[in-house]
């Protein structure tokens, strides 16, 4: 699908409310695909964002800019014909949601955010957030995708996923290795946290109901989660029992069904 420019590659599942997913850095749609049975009620929109999956991975940064991947987004639903849907993102996902949701209000019905955070609060952590991503974007580069993603499987952010199946980890790793340099690197130039606004003054202007999803093992998210829960003006706080920062991979089955149940909330 071309949108403003680029091709993006998208993933339509089922008919019913519309769903609008968007993955985190080194993912892609494949993310969402072992969900996609448990939400037969929703019509399932899954994006590879720029840099990603099988979305194009332009050579300028600035094309990844959260405001143009907002701008995409909105342009990515008039294509599918849809005017208003629920956003789901996780982790840069979840910011780049929240960030669609500040600058398109009027196409956002409810909002999920799992493992997500507004931004940083002052521009010294900005600051310092955009050198430690370009020096991370000039490693990928130099060194290649597959010491970068050896690299970030040993975080301590993911140190939860270490106990999952080997045939989902080995699914996990395969998605990651799929990306290139370029497209890894321009992300997180590009929509890096340090890039992105920081919303947090901003989030009590949001009107829409907001989930904010956080796993009981993930302390630093659990208390972005409950920050933000307090400046909401309508918002709801699920922190999700044995699980990490990827709720979705850890605990499938309840995370589908909160997400299910907190969407069905707006039906008429």
């Amino acid at each position: 699908m071309e949108v403003n420019g680029i091709r993006y590659h998208v993933k339509q599942y089922g008919e019913g409310e519309p769903l609008l997913l968007l993955h985190g850095f080194t993912g892609s749609a494949d993310t969402w695909a072992p969900l996609v049975p448990s939400w037969p009620e929703f019509r399932l929109i899954a994006v590879d964002l720029p840099g990603h999956g099988r979305t194009e991975a332009p050579k300028s940064a600035d094309r990844y800019r959260m405001e143009q991947a907002a701008a995409d987004l909105a342009a990515l639903l008039d294509n599918v014909g849809i005017e208003k849907a629920n956003v789901l993102g996780y982790s840069m996902g979840g910011r780049l949601a929240l960030s669609f949701a500040i600058w398109h209000p009027h196409r956002v019905r409810r909002l999920v955010l799992e493992s997500s955070s507004p931004g940083l609060k002052t521009e010294a952590e900005r600051r310092a957030r955009r050198e430690a991503d370009e020096a991370l974007a000039q490693r990928i580069e130099r060194d290649g995708v597959r010491a970068f993603v050896d690299d970030w499987e040993q975080l301590p952010l993911f140190a939860t996923q270490k106990r999952l199946p080997k045939p989902v980890r080995e699914a996990i790793r395969r998605e990651r290795l799929r990306h290139t340099e370029q497209g890894l690197a321009n992300s997180l130039r590009g929509m890096g946290t340090g890039m992105q606004p920081s919303w947090w003054e901003r989030l009590g202007e949001l009107a829409m109901p907001v989930l904010l999803l956080c796993g009981k093992h993930d302390d630093k998210f659990c208390r972005i989660a409950a920050d933000m829960h307090a400046r909401l003006a309508n918002s709801e706080l699920v922190c999700v029992e044995d699980a990490g920062h990827a709720i979705h991979v850890e605990q499938p089955g309840i995370f589908a069904k909160i997400v299910s149940e907190f969407i069905k909330k707006g039906e008429v």
